[in-house]
C-alpha cells in the first residue's frame, strides 16, 4: 500500500503553540502539565500531541504500508494562515522537517508541503524551494481555493510552480485564511456530522466541478492533481448531473463523460466498498489513489472496503499501489530522491 493521504502533527510547532492565545493552542493544566488544547476537542497530553517517526514507521510495518506521503493535518494548518513574517518562518521549519523525514527513512515516506497561504507569492517562492528538497513532492492546498473557478483564480502562482516540476498538489477541504470556518457552529445538533460529512463532502464536489468542468487546468498539463474522499458526492450526483444537462444544456458533453476524461485523481479516504464501486465507475481505477488520514483506524478501514469492494484485482491493485507510484516517479524524475517506485 502507498498512503498518498497521510496527515502529520509536526512537533516543530510547539513553541508556537506555546504563545497563541486561541486554541488550538499549548496551555499548562492546574497541576503544572503541558497539554494541546484543539477547537472543540478536549486536552491531549504533550507525550502523544505530536507525531513520532517510529511510532508511524512502526504501525506502517504492522498494517503492510509500504510508503506515506505525509501532509500537515488540519488542526495544525493554522500555521498557513498567520501573517507572513510567521507563517513563512513557521512553514520552512515543518517542511525542512518533512524532507530530512524523508531522507533519513528512504523509501518509506514522502511529503506535501505547508504553504504561507496570506501572501501568494510567498507561497510559490516556498513551493519552488521545496521541491528541490528531497522527498517533497508539491503541497497541500485548501479547498475553498477551487470551489469555484473564480476562486481558483488566486492558485495560479501556485499551479505555475507545480507545472514547471510536474509536481502533485494536494487538494484538502479546509479554509482559506480569512474564511469562516468551519461552517457550522459547534453548538448545532449534530455540528461533526454536518461539518465533518455534508459540508466536506458538498464543498469537495465544487472543487471537482472547477477542476473538470472548466478549463481552468488547461493551462498546466504536468500537474498531477489529487483531491480527498473520491472527489465529494460526484460519484453519486453525476447522474442527475447528467440528467439536468440533458434537461438544460443538451448541446453540451454530457458531464460524466468530462469527469472521466479529466486528468484529476482522487483517493478513498474514509469510504466504504460501495462508495469505491461508484467511483471505479465514474473515474476509472486508473484515477484513484489510496488514503487513509494516516491512522491505524484509517489503515484498516480503507483495506477492508478495497478488500470488499467488487472491483476486481487488477483496480484494487492499481488503487492501492501502481497508481500512486507512477505518480510519485513523475515527480521524482532525474535522481530527486525522494521515493523509489
Amino acid at each position: 500500500m502507498i498512503d498518498m493521504h497521510a496527515h502529520w502533527k509536526p512537533a516543530e510547532v510547539a513553541d508556537a503553540l506555546r504563545a497563541r492565545m486561541k486554541e488550538p493552542r499549548i496551555l499548562r493544566t492546574p497541576d503544572g502539565a503541558e497539554v494541546l488544547k484543539l477547537p472543540r476537542m478536549g486536552e491531549e497530553p504533550l507525550a502523544t500531541a505530536f507525531d513520532d517517526v517510529d511510532v508511524h514507521l512502526s504501525r506502517m510495518d504492522r498494517q503492510g504500508v509500504e510508503t506515506s506521503v505525509l501532509s500537515l493535518v488540519g488542526s495544525f494548518c493554522w500555521i498557513e494562515a498567520q501573517p507572513p513574517d510567521v507563517s513563512g518562518p513557521l512553514c520552512r521549519r515543518v517542511n525542512d522537517r518533512l524532507s530530512a523525514i524523508c531522507q533519513q527513512h528512504p523509501g518509506r515516506f514522502a511529503a506535501f508541503a505547508a504553504l504561507p497561504l496570506t501572501d501568494m507569492a510567498a507561497a510559490a517562492t516556498e513551493l519552488e524551494r521545496v521541491l528541490a528538497l528531497p522527498g517533497m513532492i508539491g503541497a497541500q492546498i485548501p479547498g475553498n481555493l477551487f470551489l469555484t473557478r473564480d476562486d481558483a483564480e488566486a492558485a495560479r502562482p501556485l499551479l505555475e510552480v507545480a507545472n514547471r516540476h510536474h509536481a502533485v498538489l494536494f487538494i484538502h477541504h479546509g479554509p482559506r485564511p480569512g474564511d469562516a470556518f468551519p461552517k457550522v457552529a459547534g453548538a448545532t445538533d449534530n455540528a461533526r456530522r454536518r461539518n465533518g460529512t455534508l459540508d466536506m463532502q458538498a464543498s469537495l464536489s465544487s472543487v471537482m466541478v472547477t477542476l473538470c468542468l472548466t478549463d481552468f487546468l488547461a493551462d498546466y498539463p504536468h500537474v498531477t492533481i489529487q483531491v480527498h474522499n473520491l472527489g465529494g458526492n460526484i460519484p453519486y450526483e453525476v447522474e442527475r448531473m447528467d440528467h439536468r444537462s440533458m434537461l438544460d444544456t443538451p448541446e453540451e458533453e454530457l458531464p460524466s463523460s468530462r469527469f472521466r476524461r479529466a486528468k484529476v485523481f482522487v483517493d478513498c479516504n474514509s469510504f466504504g466498498p460501495r462508495a469505491i464501486e461508484a467511483a471505479v465507475s465514474l473515474y476509472g481505477a486508473e484515477r484513484i489513489v489510496c488514503g487513509t488520514d494516516g491512522s491505524a483506524f484509517g489503515v484498516d478501514w480503507t483495506r477492508k472496503a478495497l478488500a470488499d469492494a467488487q472491483i476486481g484485482d487488477e483496480a484494487r491493485e492499481q488503487i492501492l499501489h501502481r497508481n500512486a507510484a507512477a505518480m510519485l516517479a513523475r515527480v521524482i524524475g532525474a535522481d530527486r530522491g525522494a521515493v523509489a517506485a
